[in-house]
């Protein structure tokens, strides 16, 4: 059998909700030569038609897991709930801690953005009943996530109609960060690796960060959402890019409320970003 057909070994219930359904897929990517997994929740009318859906997919944070928005928020069942609420799929991938969701120009054990864009979003639009255009896909995330899922809609704006982040990375530049400096100088580390030496400094930023895509985000038209908490150790980045999308006109809702870097902030943002993305995802 060879590698691409081990993209067909999947599906076994992780948990259900009612007839709320989540499985637990597993993806070969052949471009890092891996397997990863992610979890695929469906609404009850999943099982109940023969009806096509929209898909958001939901991004977890650094050192986080697939089935972390199942198993971390404070509200038992949030995301099957979302997904019934709204009648979309939504899937949560699991990819490598601290990979920000890029192509590492040094280690080929880090294509994440090949992953996701080329080998994960195929493969949900082959298994199961999606819309598989962009105007019925949305993408969103929290802190490393969050920077994931803007930078993957601003590079291919092709396949998105929204996107969002919550206590998103906006930069990776760690000087932003208020962070403790054994923390600012492990991720250093971990960037220098992945990405060799590389210029933090605007007004031309780099390539694999939040903030060096907003030429990008102002032409490519997407509905943009992003929110982070004012006790946040990154909301110095996403004042940074609240002002540089200001400043380059392009529309978004940007949000500041009390909150830190917490289950507690992002249980509570995830339903106002589906309510956002649900006024844009188009259904047959």
């Amino acid at each position: 059998m060879k590698k691409a057909l081990m993209l067909l070994l999947f599906l076994w219930p992780l948990f259900v909700l009612a007839q709320t359904k989540v499985d637990t897929i597993v993806v070969y990517s052949p471009s890092m030569k891996k397997t990863l997994k992610a979890a695929v929740t469906l609404p009850s009318d999943y099982t109940n038609s023969n009806k096509k859906f929209p898909v958001v997919y939901l991004l977890h944070g650094g050192s986080g897991a697939f089935n972390d928005w199942h198993q971390k928020v404070t509200e038992k069942e949030l995301v099957n709930r979302m997904a019934d609420d709204y009648n979309l799929i939504i899937v949560t991938p699991g990819v490598g801690p601290a990979s920000y969701y890029y192509d590492s120009p040094i280690m080929d054990t880090v294509r994440y953005e090949t992953y996701i864009i080329s080998e994960l979003i195929p493969f949900i639009d082959k298994n199961y009943r999606t819309l598989a255009k962009k105007e019925s896909r949305a993408i969103t995330g929290l802190s490393m996530g969050g920077h994931g899922a803007i930078t993957l809609s601003a590079k291919h704006p092709d396949l998105f109609v929204a996107a969002g982040s919550m206590s998103g990375v906006m930069n990776i530049d760690t000087r932003l960060w208020k962070v403790q400096e054994d923390f600012r100088n492990l991720r250093v580390q971990g960037q220098k690796a992945m990405l060799g030496d590389i210029n933090y400094d605007g007004p031309i930023f780099n390539p694999y960060t939040a903030v060096g895509m907003v030429d990008r985000m102002k032409t490519n038209g997407l509905a943009l959402i992003i929110d982070c908490g004012v006790e946040d150790f990154l909301i110095e980045t996403n004042r940074q890019i609240h002002q540089l999308l200001v400043a380059n006109g392009t529309p978004h809702e940007y949000i500041e409320r009390p909150g830190a870097h917490t289950w507690q902030y992002w249980t509570e943002a995830l339903p106002v970003h589906l309510f956002f993305f649900n006024k844009y995802l188009k259904r047959d």
